[in-house]
């Protein structure tokens, strides 16, 4: 296949200024007392989803603090405004939500912190065991009065571009998960999606059978992750090639796209979606595996350590005959447990899981011999 031909230099030119003008930013310098004002008075708000990923241990929330009182430089923090002129802290959770945890006015999940007391201060370490109401009144007011310079994107910014910049502005390390990225940058397209996907992820059957997963993978929104796998893999699985999260993404925001998305029709799907795990539910009972139906297989038994493959085998191949399965028809079930009990220790399923089976015809063949062989029981 040949390569596009480069365009011209002056197409380029025309191409990167036609989307500059597009982006409007204004830069300020904020002190630190005034964004806990803002944030206080909700004209500068963090979003839950966001603030939950506000993961820094108390020794890095109390060095910041530290640094604060040196007077020893940061980086700005990027908000976006919205319409009705309120701010939303995009990138720099962990600096903003630092300082209102030394104040005393940090609230996750509906519930106040309490107060940090300041620890592993390495280079001023007589600050170590000091709350905010301790610190001398010369101290408070200096850390009130220190600057961060805020990046604000204005409202009348082009919003694909809006997003684009956070998504970037939120890749590349470690702290957050491709799922958690997903959830904080999405909504600059639009929410609906995103939050139908969380909601789902609070099925009963669905939260039961996945259970499996680590705590950690929780706390790092893989169950989310689980749920938009179903959906790209289902509606759009002729365009997956390899990488994974680049095709979760690309779908994520394509189903979300205000102005040209992909079609989705949220009833007819959130049905398939609770149908599907409803009827994994009753075969799980009826094999009396619970959420081991996602395990892995040790001495032909169904492990506690979940496996994405099964995962994949199981709920895609389902979709063959999903439609027609009555959930209440127990001989129906138990035709389809059978075939899970036989197929998830079978070598002719199991050389397309493991290592190095994570593209697309492995991928194909786990779904297809599950597909067909729920088909033959039916």
């Amino acid at each position: 296949m040949s390569k596009p031909k480069p365009a011209t230099p002056e197409v380029l030119i025309r191409a990167v200024d036609s989307k500059i003008s597009s982006v409007r930013t204004q830069s300020i310098d904020f002190s630190f007392n005034e964004l806990a004002d803002m944030h206080s008075a909700g004209e500068m708000i963090i979003d839950p989803e966001f603030q939950r990923m506000f993961r820094w241990p108390e020794g890095a929330r109390s060095r910041f603090i530290e640094s604060l009182l040196l007077e020893l430089p940061v980086p700005p923090i990027f908000l976006i405004e919205r319409e009705d002129r309120v701010y939303e802290l995009i990138d720099g959770l962990q600096r903003i939500s630092s300082y209102l945890h030394f104040r005393g006015q940090l609230t996750i999940d509906g519930e106040k912190l309490e107060p940090l007391t300041l620890e592993d201060c390495d280079i001023v370490p007589e600050l170590n065991g000091v709350t905010y109401d301790k610190l001398p009144r010369a101290l408070d007011i200096k850390l009130k009065r220190s600057y961060i310079r805020a990046e604000i994107l204005r409202k009348e910014s082009d919003p694909r571009l809006r997003y684009y910049m956070f998504k970037r502005l939120n890749t590349g390390g470690e702290i957050l998960s491709e799922q958690e990225v997903r959830n904080a940058t999405i909504r600059l397209l639009s929410d609906r999606f995103n939050s139908f996907i969380i909601d789902l992820s609070q099925d009963a059957n669905f939260a039961y059978l996945v259970d499996i997963i680590t705590d950690n993978q929780k706390l790092r929104k893989f169950d989310q992750e689980l749920v938009l796998r179903f959906f790209a893999y289902k509606n759009d699985f002729a365009r997956y090639k390899h990488d994974v999260a680049d095709f979760l993404t690309t779908y994520m925001e394509e189903v979300s796209d205000p102005d040209d998305g992909l079609p989705f029709d949220y009833e007819t799907e959130e049905e398939t979606f609770r149908r599907t795990f409803l009827v994994l539910r009753r075969i799980a009972d009826h094999l009396s595996i619970g959420s081991r139906v996602f395990g892995t297989m040790g001495s032909g038994e169904p492990k506690s350590q979940f496996s994405v493959y099964h995962y994949e085998g199981l709920v895609l191949g389902l979709q063959s005959v999903v439609s027609r399965v009555n959930p209440d028809d127990s001989e129906q079930i138990a035709a389809l447990a059978s075939v899970v009990k036989t197929g998830k220790s079978d070598r002719d399923f199991l050389k397309h899981c493991g290592a190095g089976k994570n593209y697309r015809n492995p991928m194909r063949e786990r779904v297809r011999y599950f597909g067909t062989r729920f088909e033959a029981a039916l």
